[in-house]
């Protein structure tokens, strides 16, 4: 079974350490499927078919750089075991559908969902600069992005609650379009004929920026604090 590598933690990123520290090259060395955040918190990277998508806060959508540097990403080589198709499906109802197929609530899974949808709302947030504010300082500069009718793939991934803070616990999604030109972190959808896959993974490998020395330096908020943070900016 594959594991998922994630560079980084959402803890890191809660406190405004938004310094990049791993190409998006050496990423894509370990999976071809996944999510992340470039330099800066600049926009929402989504990474499908080996390839760095970036979204940005002015709606635009680019390739990453494979110099372009990220401060936290997941990924992990997609070998999708399961699937099933669905007439319909909104946001909310990933979680209670995913769980009639599986168990799963203490691993992680890469959760992908391709097809129609006929509503997708998405947040993008601008790129910062030094000096980085906190994660939640970022929440009132997102973008809100709507789109109907679009066909498009769902990527992200379920954490369990025993990972919070090193990632999201329970859902992560991001989503771009098949023509690649709409995308970011999902807020929320409605589905009409889609595929839900799923991989279960049976560990993460955490990868630390130890040669950054604002990260080895840095002081980490206290969890509950962790915890509100992740919350308002969801």
């Amino acid at each position: 079974m594959a594991k998922l590598f994630q560079h980084g933690t959402l803890a890191m990123l809660v406190d405004g350490l938004f310094g990049g520290t791993l190409t998006a090259e050496a990423l894509l060395e370990h999976g071809d499927f996944g999510i992340g955040t470039a330099e800066g918190l600049d926009g929402e990277v989504i990474i499908l078919d080996g390839v760095a998508y970036q979204a940005l806060a002015d709606g635009s959508v680019r390739i990453l750089e494979p110099e372009a540097m990220l401060p936290f990403a997941d990924v992990n080589q997609a070998d999708f075991e399961g699937h099933v198709v669905l007439p319909e499906i909104e946001m909310s109802e990933v979680d209670a559908t995913l769980a009639k197929e599986l168990s799963y609530q203490n691993t992680f899974v890469a959760i992908k969902i391709s097809g129609l949808f006929s509503r997708v709302q998405t947040r993008v947030v601008k790129g910062q600069q030094r000096p980085y504010p906190t994660l939640s300082e970022t929440a009132a500069k997102q973008q809100i992005f709507d789109a109907q009718n679009i066909k498009g793939t769902v990527v992200g991934y379920y954490s369990p609650k025993l990972f919070h803070g090193a990632s999201v616990a329970g859902m992560h999604l991001h989503f771009i379009d098949d023509q690649h030109q709409f995308g970011g972190h999902l807020l929320d959808f409605k589905a009409d004929q889609v595929k839900l896959s799923w991989q279960i993974l049976d560990g993460i490998d955490l990868s630390l920026p130890i040669k950054d020395s604002e990260f080895m330096k840095h002081q980490a908020s206290d969890v509950r604090d962790i915890q509100q943070s992740i919350a308002e900016s969801e």
